[in-house]
């Protein structure tokens, strides 16, 4: 045998075996197909398109983050008829990408009527050998999901509010006194601030990573939206989308998650997003807009996005040049074309009223009906231009999606303009601030326009001084505003106090025009809040360190006398109470509008940070003072289930039912009585236990010094047993009687 090995010295391997170490270093090759998809819903084309439609579907791809080259998509053809079969194969790198590009892609809207259907190449061979025998599967455990509006159902009819102090955040319920407690409490719940959907259906709060949604009783996490350092947040008016935004650009990292619930490749450098909430996706992105002019005092106006009250449209304003108006919830741009409006500055949506959602329903029951049927209901914008060269300023009214404009309104040596609808839609207040011919100095006009009414009729108020605030009455035909002609108000300074005036407005039926009611001189308000409910206001001075007076108005105080005596304009205003809040920087009504709630925001100052409640008299029901304390929100409630109808029958027997809540209030008193006579007899008798225990003490102390002990005087017993009574007033009944002379 031949020498062979090393140096010559032979080795016998025949009967070595070498399989565990082949088995351990086995290469193996991926001959499998999980890299390949299927596409389905491809459009049918012939062989001269067949390079385009490769190249649109490669950059549609490449856009989700899902590189793919033309060469590498397959299309099989129908020789017969010379066209594609509308289904393509993608042959990916590896399984990974594969994965990635059906989360991304599947369910994509490749043009108007066409939509991506994707599956794994592998998954038909496995539905071919599925094995057809039915095996019945295991019952699942039904486990009911918590009703997102329980709230409503509370049995004493209590409201919630919530408060951030700290790393601290609670939900309260708040009610009688003996109601009030915390629902929930959790620490390090957000990063940033909380915030309320619209309805008071979910409530948000923000974290570096995103938004998180929290609902429920047990206050469950409902969904969340990967939107890294979010600042700003703003709910639809139907809770259906959220629309986010941070200063910083989207980055997309390579290896980042894809899928319709993430940023991709194609929204990178953007900073606003808008989010399907029931789903989570994300439907679009846009890069934030700033006004034109100095670079130094540029501010994004938000909402960057402006909601139709219906959720059927977004619309954003390009300053100068369009309004762009996007349909839900494809989030295409409405008949593939901006509205080109030169100079355009903003625009606001007309809210839908009562009036309106009642003929929705009457337009929806007729839908069958062979009557002829009205124009259906659109929605309506109002914008306003400034003055161009030659051309004048201008409000205009449109309806939408028509496009037609309904009204034009020129408006002439114009600084700025305001847009302040009421919120049933029934008027428009457009503020214009205007200079004289010199420039020099600035008044105000209210132009209202009354959109019920035919061809839009327009009203001009004209004041003399600025108007620093305005606000619609809710549900009314009043307004209230706030104009100063103090000469610090343009240089406000610490420790100046801005000297206003509070003005009241109604419209007079009989003349068809806005009247003054009453104005409140020489004033420090720079506020107005108006109760849900309306009649009742609250004027505030808010973010004064000098002064923080409230006042609360009733503005029906006389209603039914001065109807009957014919009084003067405006002499049912009543003043109900002023009460006083130190640097408070927010005040915002209940739902119901029986409550008023004050705070002072740590964001904003730390002196006396801190909450108060008040009924709407101003008379103050509790008030909290927290150190680092910083917000205080109510929570909203949806609108009322109840028809016209039944809402009147409430009406007409509310004397039944105030029966029945005067009897819970008696038997609450009661209670607070009850605990109160308890809590005094408690008190005394500690009292009486600690005199005896000290008389004892010093009788010990006495004899152990050898001193005589004096005897008890004269009925002990009586002065041991003395008693305190406490007189508490209770009504058991109360009989008004009319004595006629």
């Amino acid at each position: 045998m031949a020498p062979n090995g090393v140096n010559g010295v032979a080795h016998e391997d025949e009967g070595i075996d070498y399989s565990d170490i082949e088995a351990k270093y086995q290469v193996e090759y991926d001959e499998g197909l999980d890299n390949i998809l299927v596409v389905d819903g491809v459009p049918v084309i012939d062989k001269s398109k067949l390079e385009k439609l490769l190249q649109k579907i490669s950059k549609d791809f490449s856009r989700k983050g899902c590189p793919i080259k033309p060469e590498n998509i397959t299309v099989p053809w129908d020789d017969a008829k010379g066209k594609s079969k509308g289904y393509i194969f993608m042959e990916f790198k590896n399984a990974d990408d594969a994965n990635r590009a059906l989360l991304a892609m599947n369910g994509h809207q490749f043009d108007a009527k066409h939509m991506f259907l994707i599956n794994r190449f592998t998954d038909f061979e496995r539905y071919l050998n599925m094995d057809e025998t039915y095996h019945e599967p295991p019952p699942e455990e039904y486990k009911p999901k918590e009703h997102l509006r329980a709230w409503l159902a509370d049995p004493q009819g209590r409201d919630q509010y919530a408060t951030y102090r700290g790393d601290e955040v609670e939900i309260h319920w708040h009610g009688k006194p003996s109601q009030c407690e915390i629902a929930y409490s959790k620490p390090n719940w957000t990063d940033l601030y909380v915030s309320w959907s619209p309805m008071g259906t979910y409530f948000a709060t923000l974290h570096r990573q995103g938004v998180r949604l929290w609902g429920g009783p047990s206050w469950e996490p409902q969904q969340r939206f990967a939107h890294p350092l979010v600042k700003l947040i703003d709910f639809s008016p139907n809770e259906q989308y959220l629309v986010t935004w941070s200063f910083d650009p989207i980055v997309v990292r390579e290896g980042a998650e894809q899928g319709p619930q993430y940023f991709s490749p194609e929204d990178e450098g953007n900073n606003i997003a808008v989010w399907d909430i029931k789903t989570g996706n994300l439907l679009r992105t846009f890069p934030s807009i700033y006004p034109e002019g100095d670079e130094a005092k540029k501010q994004m106006q938000w909402p960057a996005l402006k909601w139709s009250p219906d959720d059927k449209f977004v619309g954003r304003v390009t300053p100068g040049q369009q309004i762009s108006v996007y349909e839900l919830p494809g989030m295409h741009l409405q008949g593939k074309k901006s509205i080109k409006i030169e100079g355009v500055v903003d625009f606001e949506w007309r809210p839908i009223g009562d009036k309106d959602r009642e003929e929705m329903e009457k337009e929806n029951k007729a839908n069958g009906a062979p009557a002829k049927q009205k124009k259906a209901w659109e929605n309506m914008l109002a914008y306003w231009t400034p003055e161009v060269q030659n051309q004048p300023a201008r409000v205009s009214l449109m309806n939408f999606p028509g496009r037609e404009l309904l009204r034009q309104k020129n408006l002439f040596n114009v600084t700025e303009c305001k847009l302040y609808w009421q919120n049933q839609g029934d008027f428009l207040c457009v503020k214009v601030d205007r200079h004289t011919k010199t420039k020099k100095s600035i008044f105000c006009n209210l132009e209202i326009f009354r959109i019920r009414e035919k061809d839009f009729p327009v009203e001009i108020v004209e004041l003399k001084d600025t108007v620093t605030d305005f606000s619609w009455e809710p549900k009314g035909e009043r307004f209230a505003l706030v104009s100063s002609s103090d000469p610090n108000l343009g240089n406000p300074g610490p420790g100046i106090t801005i000297k206003t005036d509070v003005s009241f407005y109604q419209l007079d039926r009989t003349k068809g025009d806005f009247k003054l009611l009453k104005t409140l001189p020489a004033r420090t308000s720079n506020t107005v809040r108006w109760s849900p409910r309306g009649r009742h206001v609250v004027l505030a001075t808010v973010g004064s360190s000098s002064k923080s007076e409230l006042e609360f108005w009733d503005l029906d105080f006389t209603t039914d006398e001065t109807r009957r005596e014919g009084a003067p304009w405006g002499s049912g205003i009543q003043h109900l109470g002023t009460a006083d809040h130190y640097a408070l920087t927010d005040a915002e009504w209940d739902p119901s509008g029986r409550y008023l709630a004050t705070s002072a925001s740590a964001w904003r100052h730390t002196l006396e940070n801190g909450y108060a409640i008040w009924d709407f008299r101003g008379q103050e029901l509790e008030k909290h003072i927290l150190d680092r304390f910083k917000q205080f929100l109510w929570r909203p409630r949806p609108p009322t289930l109840l028809t016209k109808e039944q809402q009147r029958q409430i009406r007409r027997n509310l004397k039944e039912y105030s029966r029945v809540f005067d009897e819970e209030d008696a038997a609450e008193e009661s209670n607070v009585s009850a605990e109160l006579i308890a809590h005094r007899k408690r008190l005394v008798d500690e009292w009486n236990a600690w005199r005896q225990r000290c008389k004892e003490e010093a009788a010990e102390e006495r004899r152990r010094r050898g001193k005589k002990v004096e005897p008890a005087k004269k009925a002990p017993q009586e002065e041991e047993k003395e008693e305190i009574e406490v007189w508490v007033d209770e009504v058991i009944e109360q009989i008004e009687e009319e004595v006629i002379e």
